[in-house]
């Protein structure tokens, strides 16, 4: 118990007392006292599910039972992340990277628990259960390895929703990573417990729609809106259950994410395989029942061993969501294609050099005949040498036209580096987003983007996740934000016009450095290359 509960418990302070001015809610017999900052009111921790522990590890959410602690409880403070993945870096980066990397993209979440799904709810301080105020969903990236929400400030987020006059209310929750919410392989297939960090995403939603009018939300109005594996996360809600959204969510907002094309379940086996091993549950006749009984300690251990974002390997990543023929019935992409996809408005958009950031995991790979079998042995083992050769021939060797973009010679870490930067771009961020938005195009409303924003940072340019700072510093996108989560329309009165993106005028909101911060370009770049990438992974998912 919190140890403002303790108190009340004891008797030793009043609940009018303790409160003062601070914030409460009544949720079903319990009351939940948050914080109070200006116009702001946060109630952190709260529990939207049963802890995942024990018999309820590796198994489907469980909702919490209706909240009966009758003499209060403190929402003051976030709850631990769930277990999580540090990040590594080679020893030969120089240490202004590494520490660019870990402090400023991937941040450790600490402490971590595995007792970890809890829910935040930002509102302003003077909504009530009548205002029926709009919500944006948070869905935290972090390569479905790492993150929790303690991270990003939502009180940022609602207070420029208040200040331009369409207050909002913001939510973010945790939910499971790694191997402790991506475990893959066929006993799990067979077991239906894949996707389990989805699936929190999901309970975490279905809270929402329970609980939310508490606090001064409408559960009609909810928009889902993540980056990186966060906006991935979103667009593979849009396809889960076959386009079915449940009335969960009405619109979605997503940071360098879309449905991207991964392989069936059972692809994730060596990753299981190598945990029973190391936990001792390799002869066990219910492996899963096996690590559901190993220690806590054991099997982080056994998780932590296997390779993470910046391995060699770098974005074919040990712990992904994939098919589980029952919540993703198919590889996300061709859910799309079949046109199995949520009918909501959407603003998808990207940062100009998705891939420079994870192109220090390859830094070894510096010919074309070295990349050349990197690609055909970790990117794409079904592809044919020739598939490979035209694929080299499309992203060049030359670094003028490597990711980072539009910086000529400089940023190349290697003479492969650049180019390496461009394809993995292109592969997981890129490419996947045009496919997304064409196969969209016509169906629902769409908006797109690119940030240009910090092409001047050294090796790495307009780098993935630099797009935070903008949304999460109250700049102008923060504005385009709460407008679509506000009206399902980002344009209102800040800076210019935002087109529409369709086939046929595919207009992009080009954000940009100095004092001209915002225009409209239009998403025909790297039309060939990007095309022929498509097609290869559409075939050979990863």
């Amino acid at each position: 118990m919190h140890f403002a509960g303790i108190l009340l418990a004891l008797g030793l302070v009043s609940f009018s007392t303790l409160c003062g001015s601070l914030p409460t809610v009544q949720l079903d017999n319990a009351t939940f006292i948050g914080l109070s900052s200006g116009q702001v009111s946060s109630f952190l921790g709260i529990p939207f599910a049963q802890p995942p522990t024990s018999d309820l590890r590796f198994r489907l959410p469980v909702p919490v039972e209706p909240y009966s602690i009758s003499d209060g409880k403190a929402a003051t403070s976030y709850g631990p992340s769930c277990p999580q993945q540090p990040v590594k870096l080679g020893s030969e980066l120089d240490a202004d990277i590494i520490d660019y990397v870990k402090s400023s993209i991937f941040k450790d979440v600490h402490p971590a628990n595995e007792d970890c799904l809890t829910i935040n709810v930002v509102t302003p301080s003077n909504a009530t259960p009548d205002s029926k105020l709009p919500v944006a969903l948070w869905i935290f990236g972090g390569a479905f390895e790492l993150g929790g929400t303690s991270n990003y400030n939502g009180g940022v987020i609602v207070q420029k929703s208040i200040d331009l006059n369409e207050p909002i209310v913001y939510v973010s929750m945790n939910y499971r990573v790694s191997g402790w919410g991506f475990l893959a392989g066929q006993e799990v297939k067979d077991a239906k417990v894949g996707n389990l960090g989805l699936h929190d995403q999901r309970e975490a939603m279905r809270w929402v729609q329970k609980y939310i009018q508490q606090f001064g939300g409408d559960p009609s109005k909810v928009t889902i809106w993540g980056e990186s594996a966060g906006a991935i996360s979103a667009a593979l809600h849009m396809v889960a259950n076959d386009g079915d959204n449940e009335g969960l969510f009405r619109a979605a907002f997503m940071q360098s994410g879309s449905p991207i094309p991964v392989a069936d379940m059972t692809r994730g086996q060596k990753y299981f395989d190598d945990i029973v091993l190391r936990t001792g549950c390799s002869n066990d006749s219910d492996k899963l029942n096996c690590l559901r009984n190993v220690s806590y300690d054991s099997l982080n251990d056994a998780i932590l061993a296997s390779p993470g974002i910046f391995a060699y390997q770098s974005l074919v990543l040990a712990w992904l969501p994939r098919p589980d023929g029952v919540f993703l019935t198919d590889n996300p992409q061709a859910l799309v294609a079949q046109g199995k996809v949520a009918n909501v408005p959407i603003i998808n958009g990207d940062v100009d050099d998705e891939g420079s950031l994870f192109s220090i995991s390859t830094l070894n790979v510096t010919t074309s005949d070295a990349l050349h079998e990197y690609l055909q042995t970790i990117w794409l083992p079904g592809a044919s040498s020739e598939d490979i050769d035209q694929l080299l021939e499309l992203y060049p060797a030359d670094i003028t036209q490597g990711s980072p973009y539009d910086t000529g010679f400089f940023n190349a870490l290697t003479n492969q580096s650049k180019r390496i930067g461009s394809f993995e771009g292109d592969a997981v961020f890129q490419g996947p987003r045009r496919y997304f938005l064409k196969a969209c195009s016509g169906k629902q409303d769409i908006w797109s983007y690119v940030s240009k924003r910090l092409k001047a940072l050294p090796v790495f340019g307009s780098a993935h996740a630099t797009d935070l700072a903008n949304v999460y510093g109250g700049d102008d996108m923060t504005d385009y934000l709460v407008r679509f989560v506000a009206n399902l329309d980002p344009n209102g009165n800040t800076g210019i016009n935002w087109p529409k993106w369709t086939t046929e005028s595919p207009n992009m909101m080009t954000f940009l450095d100095g004092p001209i911060r915002q225009t409209i370009t239009q998403d025909t770049y790297r039309q060939e290359p990007m095309a022929y990438l498509i097609n290869l992974t559409l075939a050979n998912p990863i």
